[in-house]
């Protein structure tokens, strides 16, 4: 392709609306009579055809049979380069494919065939400054008291439950047997057999659980209970129904000791409870720190949003809203549900792209302007952190290392750390205390 072949106009580099660019290109029909020969010729040494030894088919024959085709890569191929070597001479940045289509118009040639590429480009972004910007970075002391908790906690997990004659209580497992009806005709989900559950646990509704507390086994109850309006079973949300339980069994709830078995249970092989405890620190103390870490990764990026306000590229909105339906189907197909026939559209999650595609724009040119790319160094001490929880961590670290999706995305993650690091030594700090159950309870509920 010569530079003859593309001939931007001085319109070219006018934005057609926002981010759009058109792209005038011009191929000559010689060219693409050259290439689509070539293709014939490179065709003739491997075509098998009847009649004809390989590579022996005569080149009259290969066009008759694959001209067409041969014509129509060769145009593509033609125009492909000529758009190219036009992105590249005007120094465009693009963002997805090119639409492009032919120009017929009064004035055209029997030698040269017209085309226009409409493409998209990236917006220019200018590297915020921080100076004077407040972020919060969330700091958490762990007490003993955190200590204590967390291993009430793991026994809790680890509670038994033992067959007791008496009335049940808040606490307590009952096996029961249920049936529900609605204007006296049973509903799909309304029965069981055998049930189980912990009385004062949340699974059961409020009612359907106070129902239970009381009771013996062999016992049984008739009761009303009126399902929630927003119930997810459409078919009785906010319908009164009738119940009616019979207790099978009562289970009182056993709580294992804090003593040398308990801590063999748990790992440590000498039953120490000091060493127990030392270890729950120390993973309380990671955790927490992670979580402190993600909260202050959070400030930074919504104080970094306030400079996201440039246009973006569609093409890029739209393959992000395609990512995230298609992770949201993947999420609920996981969790057991059928999706086949549950519309997830991409346009959903538009708002939630565009979003995305701009921070993620703003954060490549910060991490471009401020130098902040990985290093070896980072890389390998993000990884080995990692590796710590593993049996064999020198071992994982080499694996992991040749492994190209992996280290990508541990590559990401670095990265946006710096950025972290970057903000916070760029910005007004201030610190935002919290306790150890306040960090807890709120990244449950996110």
């Amino acid at each position: 392709m010569t530079s003859t072949s593309v001939t931007p106009t001085s319109a070219t580099n006018a934005p057609a609306s926002g981010l759009e660019r058109r792209i005038q290109l011009s191929v000559t029909v010689a060219e693409i009579e050259q290439e689509a020969q070539k293709r014939l010729l490179r065709l003739s040494k491997t075509v098998k055809m009847a009649g004809f030894r390989p590579g022996k088919v005569p080149m009259r024959v290969v066009s008759q049979t694959y001209g067409a085709q041969a014509q129509s890569e060769a145009m593509g191929d033609v125009v492909s380069r000529a758009y190219s070597t036009a992105v590249n001479e005007q120094k465009l940045r693009v963002a997805g494919p090119p639409a492009i289509e032919p120009v017929v118009s009064e004035n055209a040639s029997d030698t040269t065939l017209r085309f226009e590429a409409v493409v998209e480009v990236y917006p220019e972004i200018t590297c915020p400054s921080l100076d004077g910007v407040e972020i919060k970075k969330t700091i958490c002391e762990i007490t003993e008291a955190d200590v204590e908790r967390t291993l009430d906690t793991l026994r809790k997990q680890r509670t038994s439950f033992d067959s007791v004659d008496r009335a049940s209580q808040k606490g307590d497992r009952v096996n029961l047997d249920f049936k529900g009806e609605i204007d006296g005709v049973p509903f799909t989900g309304g029965s069981s057999e055998n049930y189980a559950f912990v009385l004062g646990d949340g699974s059961m509704l409020k009612e359907f659980d106070e129902a239970a507390v009381g009771m013996k086994a062999d016992e049984t109850k008739t009761f009303p209970m009126k399902f929630p309006d927003d119930y997810h079973g459409k078919d009785v949300a906010g319908k009164l129904a009738m119940f009616t339980i019979k207790i099978r069994n009562v289970s009182a709830p056993k709580v294992p000791a804090l003593d040398e078995e308990f801590a063999k249970s748990m790992g440590i092989v000498s039953g120490d409870i000091g060493q127990l405890k030392e270890d729950v620190r120390k993973n309380l103390a990671r955790e927490v720190a992670n979580r402190c870490k993600a909260k202050t990764k959070t400030a930074v990026m919504d104080a970094l949003s306030q400079w996201a306000n440039f246009e973006i590229p569609k093409s890029l909105v739209e393959g992000e809203s395609q990512r995230l339906a298609e992770s949201t189907r993947q999420d609920m197909a996981a969790r057991g549900m059928n999706v086949k026939d549950v519309p997830i559209p991409a346009d959903l999650f538009a708002e939630q792209a565009s979003k995305r595609v701009k921070l993620g724009l703003l954060v490549g040119e910060i991490v471009k302007a401020q130098n902040l790319h990985a290093t070896e160094a980072q890389l390998k001490a993000f990884v080995q952190d990692m590796a710590s929880a593993y049996e064999k961590p020198e071992a994982f670290v080499n694996w992991f290392m040749t492994q190209q999706k992996q280290r990508a995305e541990a590559e990401a993650m670095v990265i946006e750390d710096n950025v972290v690091s970057w903000a916070l030594a760029s910005a007004k700090i201030s610190d935002q205390s919290v306790s150890v159950e306040g960090l807890m309870a709120e990244s449950a509920q996110s």
